[in-house]
């Protein structure tokens, strides 16, 4: 018995830090992105610049499969809730890479790039362990799903739904 109870102790604790945060870390906030135009832009201000609206961050990079076939999903949900604002933030290991992979997969939205990668300084501060990763921030600026992948849109759908 003292086994059994040991065992789900352990199966409780690894559950609990992969958690469903609230909020993000100063370190997140804080980190500076890359954009387009080749400027940098703290993460803190990429939100503010859509506060006020449901925003859907997708975390991905050219060179992911499971982020090239997750795609179609992102795209039908473009078309189904129009009102919230997609941010896509690259984890690629170049700017011409990243550019290209949004060309070529015609992303719309906005989009910024991680320049030190899934292991980096950002990626790091958002617990980052997958791409895709899909975060949702209500219209209050709370997140209402910190940690969800490709496998699950249906999760994403619904909470998008829920969202007035």
């Amino acid at each position: 018995m003292k086994k059994i109870v040991a065992l789900l102790l352990i199966i409780s604790s690894f559950s609990c830090s992969n958690a469903q945060k609230k909020e993000f870390s100063k370190e997140a906030l804080a980190e500076k992105l890359l954009t387009l135009e080749g400027t940098t832009i703290a993460f803190d201000e990429i939100l503010k610049k859509h506060q006020g609206k449901t925003i859907v961050l997708e975390i991905w990079a050219s060179w992911c499969g499971d982020c090239i076939k997750a795609m179609p999903k992102t795209k039908e949900l473009q078309l189904a809730k129009p009102e919230v604002a997609y941010v896509f933030i690259s984890m690629d290991k170049t700017v011409e890479k990243w550019k290209l992979g949004i060309e070529k997969h015609e992303l719309k939205g906005d989009h910024f790039m991680a320049q030190d990668g899934m292991k980096g300084t950002f990626g790091k501060a958002i617990d980052l362990d997958w791409i895709p990763r899909y975060i949702i921030i209500d219209k209050s600026g709370k997140i209402i799903l910190y940690r969800a992948i490709e496998t699950e849109f249906d999760t994403i759908q619904n909470i998008l739904k829920s969202q007035k």
